[in-house]
């Protein structure tokens, strides 16, 4: 799974980098909020097909079936996508320059709680998703376990679709403190052990409000120089990638001595208070 995450990381900053050369203004900001649509369709989908495969061929038939598809998937993509030049952003770095490029992004004020703000709110309430397994099997409906996880996708999709295509851009500047806190808040009803459905219902809110991030999209590529806008998106998604593993593990750990619901609850309130943390970066810009 280590393996497979490198060149994700590094195909999705290359797809991230390349957007703003051929979408400008807002169109670029709905072009990320139909990326991360598609990101949320997909893992509803994926999971429902998932647990289809595991109930016909078992996990290690469904994770071989997984593997062809990626497979194929790479070789459509091969076919089928039209050769764009070499795109200006200077995506092809070095691992000492890559070091010395993350190392100037960081030493940007603006940069620094741009990545912030998107890194640390979604994470924590990543950790939640640690133990939604036991906690399914803890209300007695093991089978739960993958319509909660859908349930926080098709919340990002909603999310996505309705504050990127409904929402004016003054507007969603506007909603990123209050969404940003949603990630977090919902998950602090877990402290009264709802059931599945409520708590599939608290779930999909809290993955609504990922969308705060449409609202940086715009600034943080403002804020960052042109001829490293590759490695910066580099820089955001691997940050996003380790620290929503590392919360994920944290989640995991901490299940083994305490309360599922604990868990989440805990991971809610931390999520919430990094978005505090985060308030004046989320502010509205003039």
């Amino acid at each position: 799974m280590f393996v497979t995450g490198v060149p994700s990381a590094v195909a999705s900053a290359s797809r991230t980098a390349l957007l703003p050369d051929l979408l400008d203004g807002d169109r670029y900001v709905l072009g990320r909020a139909v990326f991360s649509m598609a990101a949320g369709g997909t893992q509803v989908l994926g999971f429902a097909a998932g647990g289809m495969l595991i109930a016909a061929v078992g996990a290690p038939g469904a994770l071989w079936i997984t593997a062809a598809t990626c497979l194929a998937s790479a070789g459509l993509l091969r076919l089928r996508l039209s050769h764009h030049p070499r795109c200006r952003s200077g995506a092809s770095a070095g691992i000492s320059e890559t070091w010395q490029v993350n190392r100037a992004l960081l030493r940007r004020p603006a940069v620094r709680a741009l990545l912030l703000a998107q890194w640390l709110a979604p994470a924590l309430m990543v950790g939640a998703e640690g133990v939604l397994v036991p906690y399914a099997a803890q209300v007695g409906a093991p089978d739960a376990a993958g319509p909660l996880f859908a349930a926080v996708a098709a919340g990002m999709f909603a999310g996505n679709l309705i504050v990127g295509r409904l929402v004016r851009p003054v507007s969603r500047e506007r909603l990123a403190r209050p969404l940003a806190l949603a990630l977090g808040l919902p998950l602090l009803g877990f402290a009264l052990h709802p059931a599945p459905g409520y708590a599939a219902i608290l779930l999909a809110v809290s993955g609504f409000g990922v969308a705060y991030r449409l609202a940086l999209a715009r600034r943080f590529l403002d804020a960052v120089p042109e001829t490293q806008r590759g490695q910066a998106f580099g820089l955001l998604l691997t940050g996003t990638m380790t620290l929503q593993g590392l919360a994920a593990a944290a989640g995991g750990a901490l299940g083994e001595i305490a309360a599922p619901a604990l868990v989440v609850t805990l991971a809610g309130a931390a999520s919430a208070i990094a978005a505090l943390m985060s308030w004046r970066t989320l502010s509205p810009t003039p």
